[in-house]
């Protein structure tokens, strides 16, 4: 005979999910079974890289240490503006002490009254100037180099002579008179650089009208640079 069994066959099992008030539907919190995974907490931020020296500062700080070393450092476009700094730091210097000046060219390029206002400066301090030449010195830049009593090249340094461009404005009398003006300050950057190598200036002009390139060799050939750059250390 059968006896009848009451009841309920148990299941697997399952937790009961709790329920949230008023959400009697709620499925239940992240990482229940079911559920997608709970989000990953934020990462702490990254700190920022510290830099050497404050950009915003670095380059005045440093040009006061050179000219304390009696270094001056001249680089890019020369100006009217640029060339009244570097006047500025000459003079100074001139008037401080009697020790030699170290004047960088660096990949430098000048304006022609520009570069005559420095050669001016340069051709009437008490001390001398030590002139040294980085990359590419190019077109009244030269003058600027002939105007040193001492110049030196690094060995990547590359000369150009070449003519100064030059551009006028204005009324056809206006632009007249600026050419006549041209003509004499290029004849003087030209006699410069003549009294420097010492040779003609017609030959000084012809060159710079093919525009010449020297080497730091074929530049000391020339005469515009007296020796190359040595290191100061010995191996």
């Amino acid at each position: 005979m059968t006896v009848p069994v009451t009841g309920t066959i148990p299941g697997p099992f399952r937790p009961e999910r709790p329920e949230r008030p008023g959400s009697p539907d709620w499925p239940g919190p992240p990482g229940w079974p079911g559920q997608p995974p709970p989000p990953r907490p934020p990462e702490a931020p990254v700190a920022p890289p510290q830099v050497w020296l404050d950009p915003g500062q670095w380059p005045a700080r440093l040009y006061e240490r050179l000219l304390a070393q009696r270094i001056v450092m001249a680089q890019g476009r020369l100006d009217d503006e640029a060339a009244t700094r570097l006047c500025a730091q000459l003079l100074t210097l001139d008037a401080e002490a009697a020790e030699p000046i170290r004047l960088e060219l660096q990949g430098l390029d000048a304006e022609l009254p520009a570069a005559l206002t420095v050669i001016g400066v340069l051709e009437t301090l008490r001390v001398p100037v030590v002139a040294s030449v980085a990359g590419r010195l190019t077109g009244a830049a030269l003058g600027v180099l002939a105007a040193c009593r001492q110049r030196r090249a690094y060995p990547n340094a590359v000369l150009e002579l070449s003519e100064p461009r030059l551009s006028y404005r204005g009324s056809v009398t206006a632009v007249t008179a600026q050419e006549e003006q041209a003509r004499v300050m290029v004849d003087a950057l030209w006699e410069r650089i003549a009294r420097t190598t010492g040779r003609e200036i017609d030959d000084i002009r012809a060159d710079a009208g093919r525009r010449r390139f020297f080497t730091v060799a074929e530049a000391i050939e020339y005469g515009l640079i007296s020796e190359r750059a040595e290191p100061t250390w010995k191996s």
